[in-house]
């Protein structure tokens, strides 16, 4: 059996991988939709939608070890509203970004590389704060389902 610090380490590393899957896919399409001139607003929601379903599934499967159906209230309500929060970052960030490298940045493929960074910063940024939202105010209260010392890492 392992000890409390220990899957608490194992959770946060479980964490970690699917925020930066999540991140990945996420941040990719950012720089697609905004290189095809899509608005900032655009290209965040596009990015957002993309990275929100497999990050949502990942954690709550992977990381926390939850199985069966949601509940509406105390698990996706919470968890869309943190997401939303995120992504309404983001698109305040991106759209500041967009406005000051239009102005100042001739080349297209440098407003992609610096806006994109301002996406990618946001989700840097909010990363520990939703760790401990996910963890204290989602997937709180136990795991359900299978017992961490009979299923796989």
């Amino acid at each position: 059996m392992l000890t409390p610090s220990r899957q608490r380490a194992r959770l946060w590393g479980r964490y970690t991988a699917a925020s930066v899957i999540a991140g990945v896919i996420s941040e990719l399409v950012f720089l697609v939709a905004y290189w095809f001139e899509a608005a900032p607003v655009v290209a965040s929601v596009v990015a957002f939608v993309a990275g929100a379903v497999p990050n949502y599934l990942m954690n709550r499967r992977w990381a926390w070890r939850r199985t069966g159906t949601p509940h509406p209230v105390r698990e996706t309500l919470p968890y869309a509203v943190i997401i939303v929060s995120t992504a309404l970052v983001a698109i305040l960030a991106t759209t500041l970004a967009d406005r000051w490298v239009v102005e100042h940045v001739g080349s297209h493929g440098w407003q992609v590389v610096l806006v994109g960074a301002a996406f990618l910063g946001t989700y840097g940024v909010m990363f520990v704060l939703k760790f401990v939202l996910f963890d204290k105010l989602i997937f709180r209260g136990g795991r359900t389902g299978t017992p961490e010392t009979t299923s796989p890492a």
